[in-house]
């Protein structure tokens, strides 16, 4: 059994701004600072298993035409938006844990298709990605609309300023021990 973690892998959440006032807001990399991935068997038999802990999500930076933008956010603006995520968006209070669980694994090229259900603020969804190498990494990239999941995306200024419905999950780790 193969076991990744916030040691020897990243997981990392972008989000994107959106509204008529969204020039004087931030896209966003946020890190999920404690999380665990298991892959059991091998190829198409392959069970893969994650718990994400939504309590770790912290700002890594903003984020400006795709590229790092660090020190645009202050350190107060940070723990505001950190405090927005878990209490208002994610409510981990009452879901302190995102699941996953495959139910099919397949090799794509050079890559694997994996499919499964995730369980993310109480409400569990079919998903599917491609998980690819890129040098000595495996990597998986999900786009996540919120509101599949009951979440409401983050609004302020009666909605003038808010984040789009879909984000990017990106999951990294080695591609050695896979």
């Amino acid at each position: 059994m193969a076991r990744y973690d916030q040691d020897n892998g990243e997981c990392l959440v972008f989000t994107y701004k959106e509204g008529l006032l969204s020039a004087v807001a931030h896209d966003l990399k946020i890190r999920v600072g404690r999380w665990e991935l298991t892959v059991d068997g091998e190829g198409a038999d392959a069970v893969v298993r994650g718990t994400f802990d939504p309590t770790s999500l912290s700002v890594v930076c903003a984020m400006k035409d795709g590229a790092e933008s660090r020190g645009t956010i202050g350190g107060r603006d940070l723990q505001k938006i950190e405090k927005n995520i878990q209490s208002d968006v994610l409510n981990t209070r009452r879901h302190r844990e995102i699941g996953f669980r495959s139910t099919g694994v397949e090799e794509s090229g050079e890559g694997y298709r994996v499919s499964g259900e995730l369980n993310l603020a109480g409400r569990t969804r079919t998903i599917s990605t491609q998980v690819r190498r890129e040098g000595e990494r495996l990597v998986a990239e999900l786009r996540i609309n919120q509101p599949d999941f009951g979440i409401k995306p983050f609004s302020a200024m009666l909605g003038t300023l808010k984040i789009q419905p879909q984000v990017t999950v990106r999951l990294t780790v080695p591609a050695d021990a896979a």
